[in-house]
C-alpha cells in the first residue's frame, strides 16, 4: 500500500458514525461503578425500545475484513471473539493509529503473562484474559486513575482492601504488587463469572461493576449477550469489549501487520528476604551494592523510600544478579539499614508494639516510587470516533525524528509507521505525516507515563532536593523557582508541613 493511499484511506475511515448515538436511551444514566458490590435493591426496571447491536456506517478498511474474521475465529477458545464493524475499528485503531501501543504491549507481556497465567489457571479462568490487563493499565504496575483505580488490574482502594484483603497504607499499597493484584483479579473474575455466566457480561462488569451492568439487562428489555444491552451501557464501558477483541486480536498478529518489538523487558529474577522493622531502601541498595531501581521495580507497591518500624512478616524481592555482596555481609548491612535515625524514634508514649504512629507524631512521608496518576481520561468509544488531525511537517536542519516527535506529543514508532520509515534517519527537505489524536485512551497514557518519566530524569526535567538542617518547605520552594508550597506536598506525597534533614523530595 502506497502512502498516500494509506493517507487518503485512513482518513475516510476514520470518519466512524457514532457507535452509540443511533440509539441512546433516555433513561438518566446511572453513576458508574468500579468493581463494586452486586447490585441487590428492587429497583423499578425502565423499559426503551430493545436495543439491538451498534451499527456504523460501511467504512473502507485499511485492514481486509476477509483477513481479520477468519484469524478471530481461529484465536477463540472460551471467550467469543466476535468479529463486526465495531471491533474491526478498533484492529485498526491498534495497527494504524496506536502502532506504539502494540508495540509496547509486545515488548512488556513476557514480564507478566507467566504470571497471569498461573494464577488464571489456578482459578480455572480462560487463559485470554490475561489479555484484560493490557487495557485495564497498559502492563503499568504503578498505573493510577483519576477517580482513584490502581495497579495493573486498576483495583479502586474499597474493593482491594475489603473485598479482596490487599493492604493500603501510607507505605504499602498492595495494588501495585502484581502477584496479589493478579490474584485478587483473578478471584474477582470468578465471582463475575458465577453472576453472569458470560464472560463478555464478565468483562463490562469488570469495567463498570456488576450492579451497572444489570441496571443496563433490565432497561434493555432483559438483553442477556453484551451486545443485546450495548446502548443501554455507560459510555465508557461500551468500547471495551470491543477493545479487549481489537488487542488481542493485535498481540496474536502484529507481525503481519508491520508491527515489531525492539526493546523487550523481561522479568527479573529475584530472592526473597523478610523484613519484621524499619527498613531504608536507599541504605539498603547502596550498603549492598544493589541497583535502587531494581529494588523499586520488583516492588512497586512500596509507596516510599522506608517500611515502618511496625512491619512485620513483609516480603521484599531483590535481584539475585546482584546479590553476591549482600550474601557475604548480610547481618551488616540489615544492621545498619535497620536502624532507625534518631530524629525518627518514637516519642515518649507512643505504643510500638505493632501499633502504627499516631499521624501528628509520624514522620511526613517521602514518596519515591510514586504511583503514575493520570488526570485527564478520555472514555475509548469518544477516542476512537474522534478522526485525527493530519499535518505534514518539512523537515528542517538539525532535525531528529526524537526531536520531533516530542515537538508534535507523538511516538517516534508511531512517526515511522505513518511515514513507512524502517530506520530513524530523516533527511532535510523531507516531509512528513502526523496523525495528531485529540485524545488517547487511559490505557495508552498508562503505557507510556513510566516511560516518560525515566526519560524527563534522564534529561534533567525531574529534580530532587535532599533536605538539609533548617530546611522547611517555604525555603525548599523559593529555592526551586517559587513552585508552591501545596504543590511541592503534594508531588512527594507530605501529609503535613514538616520536612527532616534526609528527606529526599522531587522539586521538579
Amino acid at each position: 500500500m502506497t502512502l498516500t493511499t494509506f493517507r487518503s484511506i485512513l482518513a475516510g475511515s476514520l470518519l466512524m458514525v457514532a457507535l452509540s448515538s443511533q440509539a441512546q436511551v433516555s433513561a438518566a444514566s446511572s453513576t458508574t461503578e468500579n468493581q463494586g458490590t452486586v447490585d441487590t435493591l428492587s429497583v423499578k426496571p425502565v423499559y426503551p425500545q430493545t436495543a439491538t447491536p451498534p451499527a456504523v456506517a460501511e467504512p473502507t478498511w485499511l485492514i481486509d475484513p476477509n483477513i481479520v474474521k477468519p484469524r478471530l475465529e481461529a484465536l477463540q477458545r472460551e471467550i467469543p471473539l466476535t468479529y463486526n464493524s465495531t471491533t474491526h475499528q478498533f484492529v485498526e485503531y491498534f495497527a494504524f493509529r496506536k502502532p506504539s501501543f502494540t508495540k509496547t504491549m509486545l515488548e512488556r507481556k513476557d514480564m507478566y503473562f507467566p504470571l497471569y497465567e498461573k494464577y488464571l489457571k489456578k482459578y480455572g479462568l480462560p487463559d485470554e484474559l490475561k489479555y484484560l490487563s493490557l487495557i485495564e493499565s497498559g502492563l503499568n504496575p504503578r498505573a493510577m486513575s483519576r477517580v482513584g483505580a490502581g495497579g495493573l488490574w486498576q483495583f479502586m482502594p474499597k474493593t482491594a482492601r475489603i473485598d479482596f484483603g490487599l493492604k493500603i497504607d501510607d507505605y504499602v499499597d498492595e495494588r501495585f504488587d502484581p502477584e496479589k493484584a493478579t490474584e485478587a483479579a483473578c478471584r474477582y473474575m470468578r465471582q463475575l463469572y458465577n453472576i453472569f455466566g458470560d464472560w463478555h457480561l464478565v468483562l463490562a462488569a469488570y469495567n463498570t461493576g456488576p450492579g451497572n451492568v444489570r441496571r443496563a439487562i433490565r432497561r434493555c428489555n432483559g438483553g442477556q449477550t453484551f451486545w443485546d444491552i450495548y446502548n443501554c451501557l455507560p459510555k465508557e464501558t461500551r468500547g471495551y469489549v470491543p477493545q479487549y477483541i481489537g488487542i488481542l486480536y493485535m498481540m496474536n498478529h502484529a507481525d503481519s501487520h508491520d508491527i515489531v518489538p525492539e526493546n523487550y523487558e523481561l522479568a527479573i529474577e529475584h530472592d526473597t528476604i523478610q523484613i519484621n522493622s524499619y527498613l531504608d531502601l536507599d541504605k539498603l541498595a547502596t550498603m549492598a551494592n544493589i541497583n535502587l531501581e531494581s529494588i523499586q521495580k520488583l516492588n512497586p507497591h512500596i509507596l516510599t523510600h522506608i517500611l515502618p518500624n511496625n512491619t512485620r512478616n513483609f516480603s521484599l524481592k531483590l535481584p539475585k544478579s546482584e546479590l553476591a555482596y549482600f550474601r557475604s555481609n548480610r547481618l551488616m548491612i540489615m544492621d545498619s539499614a535497620s536502624k532507625m535515625p534518631t530524629n525518627m524514634l518514637v516519642p515518649a508514649g507512643v505504643e510500638l508494639a505493632g501499633q502504627q504512629q499516631s499521624r501528628e507524631d509520624s514522620v511526613p512521608i517521602v514518596v519515591v516510587n510514586k504511583p503514575t496518576e493520570q488526570l485527564v481520561e478520555d472514555d475509548v468509544e469518544e477516542v476512537i470516533k474522534r478522526k485525527p488531525k493530519k499535518i505534514t511537517y518539512k523537515v528542517h536542519k538539525g532535525d531528529n525524528l526524537f526531536a520531533i516527535a516530542d515537538k508534535f506529543n507523538v511516538e517516534v514508532y508511531d512517526l515511522k509507521v505513518w511515514n513507512k520509515l524502517r530506520k530513524s534517519g530523516i533527511q532535510t527537505g523531507q516531509t512528513l505525516v502526523i496523525f495528531k489524536e485529540s485524545a488517547v485512551t487511559s490505557s495508552e497514557k498508562y503505557a507510556r507515563s513510566n516511560v516518560r518519566e525515566k526519560e524527563d530524569i534522564r534529561k534533567g526535567k525531574i529534580k530532587f532536593h535532599t533536605v538539609e538542617q533548617g530546611d522547611t518547605l517555604w525555603n525548599i520552594s523559593q529555592r526551586y523557582g517559587g513552585i508552591s508550597v501545596e504543590k511541592l506536598k503534594k508531588m512527594n506525597g507530605i501529609k503535613g508541613n514538616v520536612v527532616k534533614a534526609g528527606m529526599k523530595l522531587r522539586v521538579s
